[in-house]
C-alpha cells in the first residue's frame, strides 16, 4: 500500500474529502506550516498523527524547507500531498522528491496560475474555469497534469461564488487523482504527461464534468 503526508495551511476541506474517500492508502501524517490550522485538530481526531512546522520560526525559505524535509522523512511516505498549502517551495525542496509532490489549484492550468485565480478569471471574462492536480516542479503551477475538472463562469458571478463552485470539483477530483495513484495506474508518457492505465470514463468518474490527459 502507498504512503502519503498531507500538508496543510487551514481549514483542510481538501484533506478531508481526501479522508472521506476511504483510499487504500497509508495517511503517515498531516503536517502544517500554521499552529492554528483548524485541519490538524479534524486529523487527530481521526487518529492521524500530526506535526507543524511554524514558517514563521525560520530564517528563510530554505531553512523552513530544510526542516520540513527531515520531517517529512522521519516518516519515509511514498508521496506528499499539498491540500491548501499556502506555501511555494523551493526548488531544492521539489528536486528531493522528484514527482512526488502532488498539488491542487484552483483554475485550468495553464491558465491562471499563481493567486488570485477567480479574480483573474472573472476580469478576463473566460466562460469555463475550474480546478487542476498535477505533480509539483520547479515551475510554479506547471507540473504535469493528472486531471481538471471544469466549471462554468456564470453572469452574475463574484469571487465568492465562483470559488464555492469549484471547491465542490475539487473535492471531487483530487481523491480521483489520488485513487489512481494508489492503484498505481498513473505513468508517464514523453516529456514527463500523464497518463492513466485502463481509463475507463464512464467507471472511473461518472458524470463529472471532467477532462484528463488523454490520447
Amino acid at each position: 500500500m502507498k504512503s502519503i503526508v498531507i500538508l496543510i495551511s487551514g481549514r483542510g476541506s481538501n484533506m478531508e474529502a481526501i479522508l472521506d474517500a476511504g483510499l487504500r492508502l497509508n495517511i503517515k501524517a498531516v503536517i502544517s506550516n500554521r499552529p492554528d490550522a483548524t485541519g490538524l485538530a479534524m486529523a487527530s481526531r481521526r487518529g492521524i498523527a500530526t506535526r507543524v512546522f511554524d514558517h514563521s520560526a525560520y530564517a528563510s525559505r530554505e531553512a523552513f524547507d530544510a526542516a520540513l524535509a527531515v520531517g517529512i522523512d522521519s516518516v519515509a511516505p511514498d508521496y506528499i500531498v499539498l491540500a491548501g498549502f499556502m506555501r511555494v517551495l523551493t526548488e531544492g525542496f521539489v528536486a528531493r522528491y522528484p514527482m512526488r509532490i502532488l498539488n491542487i489549484h484552483p483554475s485550468l492550468l495553464p491558465a491562471f496560475g499563481g493567486m488570485h485565480t477567480h479574480r483573474h478569471a472573472l476580469a478576463t471574462g473566460v466562460k469555463i474555469h475550474g480546478a487542476t492536480v498535477h505533480f509539483v516542479t520547479s515551475h510554479l503551477d506547471h507540473g504535469p497534469i493528472i486531471i481538471q475538472a471544469a466549471v462554468p463562469v456564470l453572469p452574475h458571478d463574484d469571487e465568492a461564488a465562483l470559488a464555492h463552485r469549484v471547491l465542490v470539483v475539487e473535492h471531487q477530483i483530487y481523491p480521483q487523482a489520488l485513487r489512481w495513484l494508489a492503484e498505481g495506474r498513473i505513468t508517464f508518457k514523453e516529456n514527463n504527461v500523464v497518463e492513466i492505465r485502463d481509463l475507463n470514463v464512464s467507471s472511473d468518474i461518472g458524470d463529472q464534468q471532467l477532462r484528463m490527459p488523454m490520447e
